[in-house]
Order: structure tokens, then sequence, then C-alpha cells
């Protein structure tokens, strides 16, 4: 069986913001999918309501991803081909525990230093947990969804 190609999709009120905190977080690139989205608008197949402006470029308004920087991406349609988040923009809100999370993994004697950083671009710390397996800090990003820095 060939491997299959994922991508870990996030429901968000505000998908930019959510892609600007996790890009930050993660030392991430939010995509730049003009290009696609020119060649799109020029065939008519989507419309300017489809899209806005984020760092000084065209954007999808309800969707947006980050990949890692030194994966693969198509340079036509600015699709990265690794380690992605995409975030959705959907009407509700969080209303329960994420069922899914990331785990960070900061350098061994960081992870204060990182909660910390993480904390000035806007996730809050929910709890500590130490376990006889580990220990590690539960935060929430800006909208809620909940992740653990190790």
């Amino acid at each position: 069986m060939t491997p299959l190609h994922w991508k870990l999709v996030i429901d968000a009120a505000d998908p930019h913001a959510q892609a600007d905190f996790w890009a930050e977080a993660l030392g991430y690139l939010v995509e730049d999918n003009s290009a696609l989205i020119d060649r799109l608008l020029g065939l008519g197949h989507v419309t300017e309501a489809d899209t806005v402006e984020a760092h000084g470029r065209r954007a999808w308004r309800n969707l947006v991803a980050v990949r890692h920087p030194d994966d693969p991406y198509q340079e036509e349609t600015g699709i990265g081909l690794g380690r992605r988040l995409l975030f959705q923009r959907v009407p509700e809100a969080k209303t329960g525990k994420n069922r899914l999370h990331l785990d960070l993994h900061a350098p061994p004697g960081r992870r204060d230093a990182e909660v910390a950083r993480l904390e000035a671009r806007g996730a809050s710390v929910l709890r500590h947990v130490e376990e006889p397996g580990g220990e590690w800090t539960v935060l929430a990003d800006p909208e809620g969804n909940e992740f653990c820095v190790q």
C-alpha cells in the first residue's frame, strides 16, 4: 500500500488568526495560495467574496493552512505536501473537550520557557500534569483548542 498524504483540519471562528498563532507556535509558514486564487478568479471559478487579503497577498476567506518550512509544496498552488494544519471557518463555537490534540515537544529543560512564549502569543495555561509516565503543561490556543507542551 502506498502511504496516504494527510493534513490535520481544525475548525475555527477566525482561520487566519489561528493560522498565524500556530505558524508562530510551531515555526511553520502560512501557505501562500495567491497564485491558485488568482488563476481561479481569472477563470471565473471563484469570486472576490471568496477571498481576503492576508499578509499582503490574496488568500481564501474561509480556510488557510500552515506547513513545515522544510517540507515540499506545489509551487503553482502553494499547497504543502507534508506536515500541515488547515484551519477552516465554521459557524459554531467549540463546545467540548478536544478528541484530538497536538503535543509540542520542547527541548530538554525548556518547557517552561516554551509555555511562556506561547502564552505571550495568546495561549492560556489550563493545568500542569505530573504522572509517573511524564510531565507536561496543558494549554489552550486563542480559540480554546487544547494542546500540550512536554
